[in-house]
């Protein structure tokens, strides 16, 4: 095979590599946007922006249910009417208390910056509207 051929295979080898995966069934389903049955509410974290930094960040909900996102994820979590509380772990204590009612949907914008012990999260509470928009631009964690 001549050099060219090399490079050209090389190229295509790495494009190959590169390929983006479908979306899982998880993150399709998650992406629909549907009100959880039961009168439960959904609460979406997003960290859709790289921020600051690109390290994973842990969150606990409620001081059990625990996710690590990184930039370009969400998660959905399903939750009973009331105030929970999405909060960094360890070192991480950035925190914010989201009061939920039946039926409804909550986003939550997640920014992680570089602290001296580790991570730090920012959370802030966005619209419907810019809250799918994130999603939407973001991969469901551990729906692989």
């Amino acid at each position: 095979m001549s050099a060219c051929g090399r490079i050209l295979l090389a190229a295509a080898l790495l494009c190959a590599a590169c390929a983006q995966l479908p979306p899982s069934p998880a993150d399709l389903q998650a992406k629909k946007f549907e009100i959880p049955d039961g009168g439960r509410a959904a609460i979406y974290v997003v960290r859709d922006l790289a921020g600051f930094n690109d390290d994973g960040a842990t969150l606990l909900l409620d001081g059990t249910v625990m996710i690590t996102t990184y930039p370009g994820t969400y998660y959905r979590w399903e939750v009973a009417p009331g105030t929970h509380r999405i909060a960094g772990y360890a070192s991480d204590s950035g925190n914010i208390s989201v009061n939920v009612e039946a039926g409804r949907i909550y986003f939550v914008q997640q920014w992680v910056a570089f602290g001296m012990l580790g991570p730090r999260s920012r959370f802030s509470p966005v619209s419907p509207d810019q809250g799918r928009a994130a999603v939407m631009r973001s991969e469901l964690i551990g729906g692989r």
